[in-house]
């Protein structure tokens, strides 16, 4: 407190009063300029440090990034639809997330008919692989006895389907979908010493039923892609679950063959439901990039949104109905769930908006260095989209599509992380 004697101490007082409030008045102001410029400092540096991507994007290129908080911090040709190849996967998980749930189980039914046919019923299990059909077959065996017939029953997704860009060829990225298929519709195979040829696989045999197609393809090694023509890739899962059923002591008498369940005189015996919930399978559409599961689960979240036979078409319709109801997002082209068609197109700003949504499950994706990802490539193609963490566990969106021929997404993402990360 100041004591008061007199006017001139009063005048003195209150100048140094006033010259008190004035510098205490500034050094608020600096006080508050360096809290700020603190807080945002992190920030501004990186996108201050992304500003030299630019020289590296084509005009058939887009670039975008965003804070942890989603805010942009870089972004170049971003409206632009370009082709995103298999990022598209993001989405279709997306997708198939919201119709079926994380903890969503494909299944697998069975039925006597009353002469003694065993019905087999799929749903569009991805993973009825060779492990599983010979855990089905030591179930049965122990509900069964000898049977006649084995009839497959495809009729849960519309036939033929057929998928935008996937092609004839023996690559197990053509592999066709269905609602009833074993190891991903494909056969792998080698030659031996002998003029024979062998499984490729331990859990797989080399059945009659396939051994003619993959002679006539002349190779020492590889792999048969299984087609409907002819009803082949479900007629192949029955011969498989015949055979396990016959190392369980089951008999097959009879032959075979294409059908349907009856579900008014066919008896119900058996529900098989996976043991792989959805978010597993996920995990293993980003890790490794199946084209053929991704596409299942589009046409499963179609037939579960409406109604069944599940279709592409179907799939579509829930792609697109998902994306403008919860993302706002109406102006995509969706031509598959998998990204092997080029009639798929989106911006990159679109895609960073599903990046933005797909947030709580970036753990699925494959992780390295710093960095959480999906890529995408088809015949002058790369694209990458995913999450980059920095020194603080912060995730940092991206996404890179490049779509000039011979580029590739390698400078544009060391220059990303680099700024990102350092």
């Amino acid at each position: 407190m100041l004591w008061l004697s007199g006017r001139g101490d009063i005048n003195r007082s209150l100048t140094m009063l006033t010259y008190f409030n004035k510098t205490y008045f500034i050094k608020i102001i600096i006080f508050l300029f360096f809290c700020s410029s603190f807080c945002f400092i992190p920030e501004l540096a990186s996108a201050a440090k992304l500003d030299h991507l630019d020289r590296l994007i084509g005009k058939r290129d887009a670039v975008v990034v965003a804070g942890p908080k989603g805010d942009i911090l870089f972004s170049k040709n971003a409206g632009q639809k370009l082709i995103p190849a298999s990022i598209i996967k993001i989405l279709t998980a997306l997708v198939a997330i919201h119709y079926l749930g994380t903890d969503y189980r494909f299944e697998t039914e069975f039925y006597l008919d009353a002469q003694s046919n065993l019905k087999v019923k799929g749903y569009g299990d991805p993973l009825l692989i060779s492990e599983v059909l010979m855990e089905i077959a030591k179930t049965l065996a122990a509900n069964i006895k000898d049977i006649n017939d084995i009839v497959v029953d495809d009729s849960y997704f519309e036939q033929p389907l057929t998928i935008p860009g996937v092609t004839e060829s023996t690559e197990p990225y053509d592999a066709p979908n269905g609602a009833l298929c074993a190891n991903f519709n494909t056969v792998n195979y080698q030659k031996t010493k002998k003029d024979g040829y062998i499984s490729a696989e331990p859990h797989t045999p080399l059945l009659p039923f396939a051994a003619s197609r993959i002679k006539k393809t002349g190779m020492y090694q590889g792999r048969i892609v299984l087609t409907h023509q002819n009803k082949e890739a479900a007629l192949y899962a029955g011969h498989l679950l015949a055979y396990f059923l016959y190392q369980e002591g089951i008999q097959c008498s009879g032959n075979i063959m294409a059908g349907t369940v009856n579900n008014s005189t066919d008896r119900h015996i058996y529900k098989y439901v996976s043991p792989y919930t959805l978010e597993y399978m996920i995990t293993e559409l980003l890790e490794y990039s199946n084209n053929f599961m991704a596409n299942q689960l589009l046409i499963t979240a179609g037939a579960i949104a409406y109604g069944p036979p599940g279709s592409l078409d179907k799939g579509i319709r829930a792609v697109n109905s998902y994306a403008r109801y919860n993302l706002n997002i109406n102006s995509i082209n969706i031509a598959e769930g998998s990204g092997i068609s080029r009639e798929n197109q989106i911006s990159a700003n679109n895609m960073m908006t599903i990046l933005l949504k797909f947030k709580p499950y970036f753990h699925l994706m494959r992780y390295k260095d710093k960095e959480y990802y999906k890529t995408g490539t088809l015949q002058g193609i790369r694209t990458r989209a995913g999450y980059i963490e920095n020194g603080k566990n912060e995730l940092y969106p991206f996404v890179v599509i490049v779509n000039t021929p011979g580029k590739t997404t390698g400078t544009i993402m060391k220059q990303l992380i680099n700024g990102l990360t350092k």
